[in-house]
């Protein structure tokens, strides 16, 4: 009952159009419960009298009820559905406003085509589910309680033994329930493994086509497909077994009024016209009972989809602590005290660690390059500084204050990131660099172009800084999307700069291009250098040799190749020509 509660709340800013669907659907109730009436009183009097007009009438009225209906039905079906796509919208946008607030180990977890299900699949279902559920369980349950009213009132007795067979048909609906409620909750999860891996093969195209493999992502796809096919099937035979079963109860009570009926009217203890109406109202109370079983897929598929947008919602976002103040007149030291950190395993009983018990101070306005083997936590370390995951013990600070006691956006505005996989939103070049500070004036994302030597490729492009850059900026090259980011990471202007892998996968005339603006670019900021490739950082203040069972070694280029350690090591063999 918390769950409704919880989606209830999206109906209020629609009440109003709430209120009129279902007044229409009152009204469209009334209209069919009249019917009979009138079709009794034309079998029973009019007929017999030979009256004319009376029965010309009587049909002038139910033609209008059924003019009155159709009006009412447009409104019900136009009006109705509004309401479940507002609903849906709102709901999408808290949802993805809340994911936009969730840390970073969640996305570690879960697979970005599960999360686009959610979005978009489940959150359809509920939104069909929010029209037709208040809609059709109240038509139902006035056209069940005006039949049952008026069916007492011809004969209270044949009505009786109608109602005896509900009992059964409401326990059959009952039991097959959570078969179907299980069977649908496991097609959910197979539909998001489909979304899932079609996103990454879709994504990864270039490279299946590269090494010749569409024919190994076509049977791994097929892996998720045929799961899925196995566990819509599985939802589809209980679905076929309640249909089914639900059809035959109906199709027996109907069978049963008609043999009722005929004895009964075969003793004289009912009318004619009565025995009509009676028909008509058991055919109104079968409407319903039909309609709730055609309406219990869509129940299932609904309820679904609340628990999974409900395990979305209730996910723990990032928080700031109640005292947490902004970071103001950034300096740029940085202090790891004692800090250790493990990355959550759902998959594995234990966690994986990466850092453990690590001390270090960088100084403000320093250059400071991380080395090592992969694995060492390099990367990770990086992440800690903005807060993308939480520690497990220790403190990180930032000029004398411990980031978890300051706001993260300040925090994060103070940082500028620069990355091996750069990532580029669709839309133009201009948009991209904007990003970078959102309002931005016009010269000042030239002047950030300027600084990432990139403007004048911009401006022999036809469209200029007005250029598409196409998804996630396939249309350029890695040179052109890493020089992007970086005056990206200009026109943001921070305190701090972490570049990790920012030039390893450009080629070497590229990388001289791009380290004159990360030169440019460092000048002033305290800086943290992650590179495999030593000969970026030799000029670096300090290096840091990481590995997986901490700092191994520190100083600066000279010092560590006097020590003859692994940074030697490293160097003497990238530069083995050399010796």
């Amino acid at each position: 009952m918390k769950k409704i509660l919880r989606i209830i709340r999206y109906y209020k800013p629609y009440r109003g159009m709430f209120a009129v669907d279902m007044l229409c659907a009152l009204l469209v109730a009334g209209c069919d419960l009249v019917f009979p009436l009138i079709t009794q009183e034309i079998v029973d009097v009019y007929v017999p009298e030979k009256k004319i007009d009376l029965i010309i009438i009587g049909c002038a009225v139910v033609l209008g009820l059924y003019l009155l209906k159709m009006v009412l039905n447009f409104i019900i079906q136009y009006w109705g559905h509004l309401v479940g796509v507002n609903i849906q919208g709102d709901m999408r946008r808290d949802m993805f406003s809340h994911l936009q607030n969730l840390p970073f180990s969640y996305f570690d977890e879960n697979k970005t085509g599960e999360i686009m299900s959610r979005i978009v699949n489940d959150l359809f279902s509920i939104s069909e589910l929010a029209h037709h559920c208040p809609e059709d369980i109240f038509i139902s349950t006035i056209m069940l309680v005006g039949s049952f009213i008026m069916l007492a009132r011809i004969n209270i007795i044949l009505t009786l033994i109608v109602f005896a067979v509900l009992p059964v048909i409401i326990i059959y609906a009952v039991l097959m329930r959570k078969r179907m409620k299980d069977a649908f909750a496991e097609s959910k999860v197979k539909t998001g493994d489909i979304n899932a891996n079609a996103e990454v093969s879709l994504t990864g195209i270039r490279v299946a086509k590269s090494y010749t493999s569409e024919a190994h992502e076509v049977e791994r796809f097929e892996v998720s497909n045929n799961d899925f096919k196995h566990s819509r099937r599985k939802s589809y035979r209980y679905m076929g077994q309640f249909f089914s079963g639900m059809g035959f109860l109906t199709d027996f009570l109907y069978i049963l009024v008609l043999g009722a009926g005929g004895v009964f009217f075969c003793n004289g203890w009912i009318e004619p016209g009565e025995f009509v109406a009676f028909l008509l109202y058991v055919t109104m109370f079968l409407k319903p009972v039909n309609k709730l079983v055609q309406f219990f897929e869509q129940l299932q598929e609904g309820l679904t989809g609340i628990d999974r947008f409900l395990e979305v919602m209730d996910e723990k976002p990032e928080e700031d602590s109640p005292d947490a103040v902004e970071l103001t007149d950034v300096k740029g030291d940085i202090t790891f005290d004692n800090v250790t950190f493990s990355y959550h395993n759902e998959d594995r009983e234990e966690d994986t660690l990466v850092l453990s018990g690590l001390s270090l101070n960088i100084k403000k306005g320093t250059k400071v390059a991380l080395v090592g083997p992969s694995g060492g936590g390099k990367t990770t370390l990086c992440h800690l500084i903005p807060r993308f995951y939480e520690l497990d013990e220790g403190t990180i600070s930032i000029d004398g204050k411990d980031i978890t006691g300051l706001k993260r956006r300040s925090l994060r505005e103070n940082i500028g990131m620069v990355a091996q996989d750069v990532f580029l939103f669709g839309g133009t070049i201009r948009d991209n660099i904007e990003y970078g500070r959102l309002g931005a004036t016009d010269e000042e994302i030239t002047e950030a172009a300027k600084k990432a030597n990139i403007h004048d490729f911009i401006m022999s492009l036809e469209n200029g800084y007005d250029t598409d850059v196409g998804e996630r900026g396939v249309k350029l090259s890695g040179g052109q999307k890493q020089r992007i980011s970086i005056a990206r990471v200009f026109l943001k202007n921070p305190s701090i700069l972490i570049l990790d892998e920012a030039t390893s996968a450009l080629d070497n005339e590229t990388e001289m291009l791009i380290q004159s603006a990360l030169d440019e670019l460092l000048v002033g900021r305290t800086s943290i250098i992650v590179a495999h490739r030593l000969s970026t950082i030799k000029n670096a203040d300090d290096i840091i040799v990481l590995t997986g069972e901490g700092i191994a070694e520190r100083g600066c280029h000279d010092e560590l190749l006097a020590l003859d350690g692994i940074y030697a090591r490293l160097y003497k063999y990238q530069f083995r020509e050399e010796y």
